[in-house]
């Protein structure tokens, strides 16, 4: 079986707007493998956010082919790509999105129940202690600090056990040193665990740690000089 887990085909993203038509990504050809650390960088507006929704089959290509776990899916229906999220990947957003009437536990536990997967309040709790938090469970989103926040979110997106794990500008609401632990954590589950790991970040400390770089500008990948994130 190959390792490839996600090849894009020169795949279009095309937003129709009244007055205009916006390509967010443009003729795109990408193939990521099992065990990558993938960071997607480049300006406001290159298409970032755009591609790895794409990725994580939370939006639709407009022409060209997706094929994600040996499965063409491009053009599945919601209710299937709803099942291929659940299975195989896991999410963290800039903005931590968690439950506020939550525990941390409570909130890392949730996807079980989405996912109608056995709760397992165990996994729940050693995922929390992993990222650093096992003396914080019970305690609000609104007890903790926005490091944390992110760090809960992280635990959330690994109790499914997911293949693939991907991370929207994971530290873009984070200070240095909170930014720096969701680094560690990123590499470790990458290195230690093989987790595969795709996300988009303006950080350049965090995108250096990524064992793939992809610059975007303009919806089309260029090499590192014509991304403008270092003119």
């Amino acid at each position: 079986m190959s390792d490839i887990l996600i090849k894009a085909e020169k795949i279009n993203k095309i937003y129709k707007l009244p007055a205009e038509e916006i390509r967010a990504v443009r003729d795109l050809d990408l193939g990521i493998s099992q065990g990558e650390f993938v960071a997607i960088m480049g300006p406001s507006g290159s298409g970032k956010t755009t591609l790895l929704y794409i990725l994580g089959c939370l939006d639709r290509v407009s022409s060209g082919k997706l094929t994600v776990l040996g499965r063409e899916v491009s053009c599945l229906k919601e209710s299937c790509l709803v099942n291929i999220r659940r299975i195989n990947m896991g999410f963290v957003f800039q903005e931590f999105l968690l439950i506020p009437t939550l525990t941390a536990l409570e909130n890392v536990e949730l996807p079980l129940t989405f996912s109608k997967l056995p709760e397992n309040r165990k996994l729940a709790i050693s995922l929390l202690d992993r990222v650093g938090l096992g003396k914080r469970i019970n305690h609000l989103p609104s007890e903790l600090s926005g490091g944390e926040k992110q760090r809960v979110a992280i635990a959330r997106a690994l109790i499914t056990s997911p293949k693939i794990f991907f991370a929207d500008e994971p530290t873009g609401n984070l200070d240095t040193k909170s930014s720096q632990q969701v680094i560690d954590i990123f590499k470790e589950l990458n290195q230690k665990d093989g987790l595969t790991i795709i996300l988009t970040t303006h950080n350049n400390k965090l995108g250096s740690q990524a064992s793939r770089i992809i610059y975007l500008k303009d919806g089309f990948i260029v090499n590192r000089e014509e991304s403008s994130l270092f003119a």
